[in-house]
């Protein structure tokens, strides 16, 4: 999908000022400040509803399963802007917003950026095997949280529910429910973390 003209000139220009306040160190003390509001005003659609933190929240150090099979922590992955999304294959909402997700990933993963699906609660190899078959997708690797610890540690009320977490592990943004992460709205305000972490 493309950005209409006038949107396109926005994004540039609010992606600009973020680079800008990055590159200029008197600038530090409202980088976050400057950040929110510029990603605040990218906000369209699904993204909404992703609420944006005043201060980050440090994550808890709880460990979860990652795709190995080995335990780990979500301090495992800092390094990289994050999407902490929580999932169960009973989920309506998971189903929709699962292939967004991936494509997400497929376009912006890699050193800088990750999704992480987190299979919360009781969902079996087969459940997930099934889900991801149906949706198709099958490119975004699942983590697993089969006793919701890390959910219930990071106060997830129910599914889905997505974290944004910086490059140092806090959690700097949230979005309840499920969401178009693939829709242009969501690309640039993704676009700019990266670009302003």
């Amino acid at each position: 999908m493309r950005l209409p003209a006038c949107q396109a000139t926005l994004t540039a220009a609010i992606v600009y000022t973020l680079l800008a306040a990055i590159a200029n160190p008197a600038a530090a003390q409202v980088l976050t400040e400057t950040q929110r509001a510029g990603i605040s005003a990218l906000r369209e659609g699904d993204m909404r509803k992703l609420i944006l933190h005043a201060e980050p929240k440090p994550a808890p150090d709880v460990a979860f399963i990652d795709p190995a099979g080995r335990e780990v922590s979500l301090a495992d992955s800092n390094g990289r802007v994050r999407l902490v999304n929580f999932w169960a294959t009973w989920c309506a909402p998971c189903r929709q917003e699962k292939p967004a997700l991936a494509a997400l990933e497929a376009d912006l993963g890699g050193d800088d950026f990750a999704v992480i699906a987190v299979a919360t609660g009781r969902n079996s190899p087969e459940a997930i095997a099934a889900f991801k078959e149906e949706v198709g997708v099958e490119s975004l690797a699942t983590w697993l949280d089969p006793r919701a610890a890390l959910a219930s540690a990071m106060g997830i009320p129910g599914l889905p529910v997505t974290v944004v977490l910086n490059r140092e592990g806090a959690e700097i943004g949230r979005l309840t429910g499920g969401a178009d992460w693939n829709s242009p709205s969501s690309r640039a305000i993704m676009s700019a973390l990266i670009a302003a972490e």
